[in-house]
C-alpha cells in the first residue's frame, strides 16, 4: 500500500512512524513534512491548503490512501478535492470539519444530538460579550470560534483579560467554566460505525504546576490508572456515536478521526470541544500504545468498511511524551537555533524512547528549530513512573539554547494521583 500523509508537525511524525512500521505500507510519502519525517518518509513539496495540488501528487504517487494530518488543511477542503479525484483520504469533508472549525457549529450538533456540554452563548457584538460574562461569572471560559492552533480559548479570573480576548474576535463562544480533570478520547469512523482508542491526558499550560498561558500542548501520557474503567464506553453512547448520527443525519457524514475533549466534572462528562483530526501532542502516546497495523485501520475508515475491523489490540506498557518548546513560546518563538542530543537519543534510549519532530527543519547537516514546539520526545514503559523516567532522561540528553519544557508530565498519574 502506497500511503501519502499531509502536514509536517509530531503529530503527522507519530502517525508516519506507526505507518514505516506497518508491514501492508510498501511506500510512505509525506507532504511537506520536516526533518524528522524525512527518516521514515520520502518527502515531498505541496501547499498542504490546495486541495488540488494534494490531489495531484496524490494522483502522481499512486497512493491508495491519503491521511490529512492538521485542522487547517479539512476546513480547507483538502480531504474533498482527493475524494473527488478518487482516492481514498482519510480526514472529513470540510462541511464535517466545521465540528472543529466553528465552535458555534459544535455546539449546535451537540445540541441536537443531546451531548452533554457546558451552557455557552455565541456573541458577535461588545453587548452580547457583556451580557454572558456577567451570565456565566468567573472564572471565564472564552473560545475564539474559528481555528487558533490550540491556542484561541483563554480561562481566567481577570474579566478584563476575558472582555478583550472576546472583542478581539469576530465571533466567540463563552461559556459556563467546567470543573474536573480533562480527558482526550479519539475515536476513528467512517461515518456510521464509531472505533474508540485509548484515552490520554494533555497539558494545555505552559509552565508547570498548569501555570503559565494557554498553548498547543505541553506534553500527555496514557493510560489514565485514575479513570472510570467504563469511560470510554460511555464516551461512545453519550459523545461519540450521537454526534457521528447527527452529522449523518444533516448530510454531512464525518468520516476520519472525530477527538473529544472531555471534562470529568462533578455533574458527569461534558464536552469541552471536538477536533476533527488526531490531536498533538496526544497522539504520540495514544500510537506508541497501538499494537493493531495503522494504515488498515485508516483505509477501513476511509471506504466505509471500519464495520468489518477485527477489535483494535493495545500494549499494556504506559506511554509518556514530552514538549520541548523553542524560547519565547508561546508568544513569538525564536527559531533557527540548532539542536543536539538527538543522535544520542537514537543511539542509547531507542526503542523505548525516541524523538517526534514538530517545528524543524535542515540547514546543510545541521537540525534547526522551526517553530514554536519543536520537538516530543515519547517514552514507554511498564507503567507511568518508568515511562516519565525514560522520557526526562532523553529530553536531558537534547540541547537547544533557549528551550523550555515542563517537568511535572504525568507526575501526579504516576503517584497514583
Amino acid at each position: 500500500m502506497k500511503v501519502l500523509v499531509i502536514g509536517g508537525g509530531a503529530r503527522e511524525h507519530a502517525l508516519c512512524r506507526s505507518l514505516s512500521l506497518d508491514p501492508d505500507v510498501n511506500a510512505l510519502y509525506c507532504a511537506p513534512g520536516n526533518a524528522g519525517i524525512a527518516e521514515v518518509a520520502e518527502l515531498r513539496p505541496v501547499d498542504a491548503l490546495d486541495g488540488a495540488a494534494v490531489a495531484r501528487l496524490a494522483t502522481e504517487l499512486g497512493a491508495d490512501l491519503v491521511v490529512v494530518g492538521p485542522e487547517a488543511p479539512l476546513v480547507a477542503g483538502v480531504s474533498d478535492a482527493v475524494r473527488a479525484a478518487g482516492i481514498p483520504v482519510f480526514g472529513p469533508s470540510a462541511q464535517a470539519a466545521q465540528l472543529e472549525g466553528s465552535k458555534a457549529f459544535a455546539k449546535d450538533v451537540m445540541a441536537a444530538a443531546d451531548v452533554p456540554t457546558a451552557r455557552s452563548y455565541v456573541c458577535t457584538t461588545p453587548e452580547e460579550v457583556d451580557t454572558a460574562l456577567d451570565a456565566f461569572g468567573a472564572p471565564y471560559v472564552v473560545k475564539d470560534d474559528g481555528l487558533a492552533a490550540g491556542k484561541g480559548v483563554v480561562v481566567t479570573e481577570d474579566r478584563a483579560a476575558a472582555r478583550a480576548h472576546a472583542l478581539g474576535c469576530d465571533r466567540v463562544v463563552i461559556e459556563e467554566y467546567l470543573d474536573g480533570p480533562e480527558v482526550s478520547l479519539f475515536a476513528i469512523t467512517d461515518g456510521v460505525t464509531v472505533v474508540p482508542l485509548q484515552p490520554a491526558q494533555d497539558f494545555k499550560r505552559a509552565l508547570d504546576g498548569d501555570e503559565g498561558p494557554n498553548t498547543g500542548g505541553m506534553g500527555a501520557y496514557s493510560p489514565l490508572p485514575w479513570a472510570d474503567p467504563k469511560l470510554v464506553d460511555e464516551v461512545m453512547e453519550s459523545v461519540l456515536q450521537p454526534t457521528v448520527d447527527e452529522l449523518r443525519h444533516r448530510g454531512t457524514p464525518f468520516s476520519g478521526l472525530l477527538y473529544a475533549g472531555l471534562a470529568i466534572t462533578s455533574r458527569g462528562v461534558r464536552v469541552i470541544e471536538f477536533n476533527a483530526r488526531f490531536g498533538d501532542p496526544e497522539t504520540q502516546v495514544v500510537l506508541a500504545r497501538l499494537r493493531t497495523p495503522l494504515a488498515g485501520v485508516l483505509l477501513n475508515a476511509a471506504n466505509g468498511t471500519l464495520d468489518t475491523q477485527p477489535p483494535l489490540r493495545w500494549s499494556a506498557d504506559a506511554a509518556v511524551t514530552v514538549v520541548i518548546a523553542s524560547h519565547n513560546y508561546p508568544e513569538t518563538p525564536r527559531t533557527g537555533d540548532p539542536i543536539e542530543g538527538l543522535a544520542e537519543v537514537a543511539a542509547e534510549d531507542a526503542p523505548d524512547a525516541y524523538v517526534l519532530h514538530a517545528g524543524t527543519r535542515r540547514e546543510g547537516a545541521a537540525v534547526v528549530s522551526a517553530g514554536g514546539r519543536v520537538l516530543s520526545v515519547t517514552a514507554t514503559g511498564s507503567d507511568l513512573a518508568q515511562a516519565r523516567e525514560k522520557a526526562y532522561k532523553s529530553v536531558a540528553r537534547i540541547r537547544l539554547d533557549g528551550s523550555q519544557h515542563r517537568t511535572d508530565i504525568a507526575a501526579k498519574a504516576a503517584e497514583g494521583r
